[in-house]
């Protein structure tokens, strides 16, 4: 997967706005579990990170989205991958940053406990949007629709974060100036926080990418 700089694969980065799944509401049992065959015949097991991690990466892949990052609070191998080894944090969330089609787009699962359970409802997810259009009853982005226009106060939708109209174009030099501009309100040194900077370095990194895949 290509990795926009801004979004970090690890610590999770839960996309401002998105609702949050309570901890005593996380779900203990999931439904994506694997078969193994052995000698006693087949059997469900759970599946693991790495699995997971996996079957959305081909889910992405076959949905055509580009430019993917996988954000959560587990430790990553050496191939980027989420160390299925490590114990599960407190924060099991998952969010799959990508672009389809030139639009900045997100998705997020905290419904488990488990991180390999919410990567895996990531990819089944993509999965059914994708039957959508297969059914012939509607298309992929009209059933993405509703996450690229998230909430005005989150980096995708990078033309409010910097003041520019919603049909606007800017060049990347007035996406730097804008960024600077806000900079230098919410960088931690001049009273902002690492947390708004963060925001900021993803709005801008999704301009960009957006701006260059016209």
């Amino acid at each position: 997967m290509n990795t926009p700089e801004a979004v970090s694969r690890f610590p999770l980065e839960w996309p401002m706005g998105w609702r949050r799944t309570p901890a005593n509401k996380r779900a203990f049992s999931a439904s994506f579990s694997k078969t193994i065959k052995d000698t006693t015949g087949k059997r469900q097991t759970k599946v693991t990170g790495n699995e997971a991690t996996g079957r959305l990466e081909r889910q992405i892949e076959l949905l055509g989205g580009e430019g993917a990052t996988l954000s959560t609070n587990i430790r990553l191998r050496l191939d980027g991958r989420p160390d299925s080894r490590l114990e599960d944090p407190s924060d099991p969330g998952a969010a799959i940053y990508f672009r389809f089609k030139g639009k900045a787009t997100v998705l997020a699962c905290d419904s488990y406990v488990r991180v390999a359970d919410n990567i895996a409802a990531l990819a089944a997810h993509i999965d059914a949007l994708r039957r959508i259009e297969r059914y012939g009853v509607g298309t992929i982005e009209q059933a993405l629709a509703g996450y690229k226009a998230l909430p005005a106060d989150t980096a995708a939708n990078w033309r409010t974060v910097f003041g520019f109209g919603a049909k606007s174009r800017p060049s990347a030099d007035q996406v730097d100036t804008a960024y600077k501009t806000a900079a230098k309100q919410h960088h931690p040194d001049l009273g902002g926080s690492d947390m708004a900077m963060a925001h900021l370095n993803r709005a801008r990194d999704y301009a960009l990418a957006e701006l260059e895949v016209r």
